[in-house]
């Protein structure tokens, strides 16, 4: 295992340990509460992370299963992931806690032990162990924040966000693409301040399109947490200025985003 993915993995683990916290002392009542997702409360929330880190597992461990798995995901494409969560999110809280937790140091543990090279099997194109370690983390984060809303709770932004940060950057053409517009041929420069102090940048310095801000921000934006009217990020160019409009860096159609 790279020092890339280590250090990743262990990135994921913090993030879920941070949101594990949040939940792990609320009344079972509170569980049912509606999160600013429609229709997912903070059950449906755990359980979807609960439900794709239990099939993280079985990309990493069972190949063939795996692919049953995406055969009959296929079947009900744009509702599978809701399906799902709705199905697992009836599990009484405590348990479902308890599931959570075991099955997401099984996969830590799993993707820990994944060969350089190896491409894991998934719903869009096979990823590396240190791919997948920065789609959890993402995912974790961003429905960590859904509770964190549910709860009005404040979270406090980590560097842990430059995974996420950098996944939002290398899906820009994949954001244009499920939009159905042509990718710009042109490279950005994104410039972010992390949480830490410093800055964090993608693309050449001298390009034309620019992408400047608040890392955390950004990251809200790109996993449609916020509305970019009430972000601190900005744009030069029209390219970008569009990118910033619909830049999506989970996968599936593209989202509502929140108004």
């Amino acid at each position: 295992m790279s020092d890339t993915a280590a250090a990743v993995i262990a990135d994921l683990s913090a993030e879920s340990d941070d949101l594990d916290r949040l939940v792990a002392d609320l009344p079972a009542a509170q569980w049912a509460h509606e999160t600013p997702a429609e229709g997912w409360t903070i059950a449906h929330q755990i359980a979807h992370l609960w439900w794709t880190d239990r099939v993280s597992v079985v990309s990493v461990t069972d190949a063939d299963r795996f692919a049953e798995i995406l055969t009959n995901a296929w079947k009900n494409p744009l509702g599978f992931v809701d399906a799902a969560a709705e199905e697992l999110a009836q599990t009484p809280p405590a348990e479902m806690l308890a599931q959570w937790r075991a099955t997401r140091a099984t996969l830590h543990d799993a993707l820990a032990g994944v060969a350089d090279g190896r491409k894991l099997p998934w719903f869009g194109p096979p990823m590396s162990a240190t791919s997948m370690a920065s789609a959890r983390l993402m995912e974790t984060w961003a429905h960590g924040m859904d509770v964190a809303d549910a709860l009005g709770v404040r979270r406090e932004p980590t560097d842990r966000l430059r995974s996420i940060a950098h996944i939002g950057v290398r899906t820009r053409d994949f954001a244009y693409s499920v939009n159905e517009l042509t990718p710009p041929a042109e490279m950005f420069h994104v410039e972010l301040s992390a949480p830490g102090g410093g800055v964090w940048t993608w693309g050449p310095d001298d390009a034309a399109q620019r992408v400047t801000g608040s890392a955390e921000d950004f990251c809200l934006l790109v996993t449609q947490r916020r509305a970019l009217r009430d972000l601190d990020v900005t744009a030069v160019g029209t390219d970008a200025q569009k990118w910033l409009t619909i830049a999506q860096a989970f996968a599936g159609p593209p989202g509502k985003g929140r108004g």
